[in-house]
């Protein structure tokens, strides 16, 4: 009987929400090798420039990079190679469909640990243009400031 664990964050990837509109969101699991597991509860990820491939009807998360563990022997994995995601059919050729058709990309948003299991949360995403970025950066500051010059009233 396995007893539930709930959700550990392992790391975020904070660029895709400023380069790329999410437009939806999906869970998958990985193939991955022990040593990887335990590179990655210690925290050692970096999500920042990867992407996922599908190829063969499978899909391939690519520039994933897990650093080598620190105790592992000559038996330690390779950091940056290709892992492959377990997705339902229906998913990877509706997510291919939507990549050759509509010039959509497929980003992984954030990695964690359900249960136990490591999960992989990806988005399909389209690119931003630059004045989206700048108009996303003024809504930032402005909700800054309205939260700062409500915090400064009720303090007085």
């Amino acid at each position: 009987m396995m007893i539930p664990m709930g959700e550990k964050q392992i790391c975020s990837n904070k660029k895709a929400y400023h380069e790329y509109f999410i437009e939806e969101k999906l869970e998958a699991g990985m193939v991955l090798q022990g040593t990887e597991v335990k590179s990655l509860r210690a925290g050692n990820v970096n999500l920042t420039d990867s992407f996922m491939l599908i190829r063969e009807g499978e899909a391939y998360l690519h520039n994933l990079h897990i650093s080598a563990y620190d105790f592992g022997n000559r038996a330690n994995h390779q950091p940056d190679r290709q892992r492959k995601l377990l997705m339902h059919r229906k998913e990877i050729t509706r997510l291919y469909g939507r990549v050759r058709e509509q010039g959509y990309s497929v980003i992984p948003l954030r990695l964690y640990f359900k249960d136990g299991l490591v999960k992989v949360e990806i988005g399909l995403a389209k690119g931003k243009k630059l004045y989206d970025k700048r108009e996303d950066l003024k809504k930032k500051d402005t909700q800054r400031e309205l939260s700062q010059a409500l915090k400064a009233r009720n303090r007085a």
